[in-house]
C-alpha cells in the first residue's frame, strides 16, 4: 500500500538528523521545509505542500518530549566522570587465535592496573590494549590480524546507575561525535561505562563537545 504523504514527510525528516535536530529545537521554517521535501519526494501538489507542512508541525510536538529526555541526559553526563587514555591500540582477529594467551596476558596487564579489553563478534575478536603491546601482538598473532591500528585513545564515561532506565544516552553521544565528524573506531557498553576507541588526534577536539 503506497505510503501517505504524512508517512513520506516523517520518514524524510527521520533519515535527516540535522532537519530533524532543527524542527526539534524550533529553528527551521515550516514553508521552506515543505517546499524542499515536496521536491526530494516529487509530490508537486499544492495539497500535497499543506499537508507536508502540517505532517511537520505535528511531528514537531512529538520532537517536544525528546527535548526534555535531552535535558535529563545532559545533566546524567554533567554527573558522570569522563576517562581518557591515551597511546591505545586495536586488533581485529579471527576466531583461529590462541585465548589461552589472551586470557593470560589480560590476567597480567590487569596486574599492572592496565587496560585491556576482549570483545567477540560472529567471525573476529576486537583486542583493545595499551601501544606498549602493539609490537608483540603483532608478532603473536601475525597470522591471525585482519586488521590493526595504534595511537589512539579511550574516552570512558562513567555515569551514575541511573543510565540504565535513561533512553538514548548512547545515540546522544554517538551524534554528537557524527556532527563534529569524529569516526568512533570502536564502541563498548558495560552497564556504568560508555567506552569509545577514536583517533588520538581528536581527544583535544572530542574534550571540547564532551564537556557538560
Amino acid at each position: 500500500m503506497d505510503k501517505t504523504t504524512s508517512e513520506l514527510t516523517i520518514e524524510y525528516i527521520k533519515e535527516h538528523p540535522y532537519i530533524k535536530n532543527c524542527l526539534k529545537n524550533g529553528l527551521i521554517n515550516y514553508s521552506s521545509l515543505s517546499r524542499l521535501i515536496s521536491e526530494e519526494l516529487k509530490l508537486g501538489k499544492k495539497t500535497s505542500k499543506e499537508a507536508i507542512l502540517i505532517a511537520a508541525r505535528r511531528f514537531r510536538e512529538r520532537l517536544k518530549k525528546e527535548v526534555n529526555n535531552e535535558h535529563k541526559i545532559k545533566f546524567l553526563l554533567t554527573n558522570s566522570e569522563m576517562d581518557i587514555k591515551n597511546k591505545i591500540c586495536v586488533l581485529i582477529l579471527d576466531k583461529d587465535i590462541d585465548l589461552d594467551y589472551i586470557i593470560n596476558l589480560q590476567r597480567d596487564i590487569h596486574k599492572e592496573n592496565g587496560t585491556i579489553f576482549l570483545l567477540e563478534g560472529h567471525s573476529s575478536y576486537t583486542l583493545i590494549t595499551q601501544d606498549k603491546y602493539f609490537n608483540e601482538l603483532i608478532k603473536r598473532f601475525k597470522n591471525n590480524i585482519l586488521k590493526s591500528q595504534d595511537n589512539l585513545a579511550i574516552i570512558n564515561f562513567k555515569s551514575p546507575q541511573e543510565i540504565e532506565g535513561l533512553t538514548g544516552v548512547v545515540a546522544y553521544l554517538t551524534s554528537l561525535f557524527s556532527e563534529n565528524g569524529i569516526n568512533i573506531i570502536e564502541f563498548s557498553s558495560c552497564w556504568k561505562d560508555t567506552i569509545f576507541v577514536i583517533d588520538s588526534k581528536n581527544v583535544n577536539k572530542a574534550i571540547n563537545f564532551l564537556n557538560f
